[in-house]
């Protein structure tokens, strides 16, 4: 007796059971836009840069300012950190392409990477 999805074939006496072959289940995605390995490293390097509680804080001190950019001098401070510390996580967010860093005498003035943080959540919304 032939099952659900199944074919009877009858040749000369012998009854056999074929399986209709069916889609498989696990195919790959084939999307349009996939991540080669040397993007997908480049990106979570800059996620990982944005993965702390001071770097984010950084962030918004720096784009909330009023010229969009902030003197380093300013930001220990805030953050409750000592200066070392805090230029620690400056030069990670200018290494992971978030800021830029502009020298001023003895001081170092940090604003946002036009379009950094729009392109990373780009990253994040599906392609059609």
């Amino acid at each position: 007796m032939p099952t659900q999805g199944a074919t009877q074939i009858r040749a000369t006496g012998l009854e056999l059971s074929v399986r209709e072959t069916e889609p498989a289940c696990c195919v790959p995605a084939q999307g349009k836009e996939t991540l080669l390995a040397t993007e997908a490293e480049a990106l979570a390097l800059r996620f990982k840069a944005l993965a702390d509680p001071n770097r984010l804080r950084i962030l918004s001190i720096v784009s909330s300012s009023e010229n969009a950019e902030t003197c380093v001098c300013d930001l220990a401070e805030p953050l409750n950190l000592g200066q070392p510390t805090v230029s620690h996580h400056l030069k990670i967010m200018v290494e992971a392409g978030l800021l830029n860093r502009e020298k001023r005498g003895v001081w170092a003035y940090y604003s946002l990477v036009p379009g950094a943080l729009s392109s990373l959540a780009a990253t994040l919304i599906p392609k059609d």
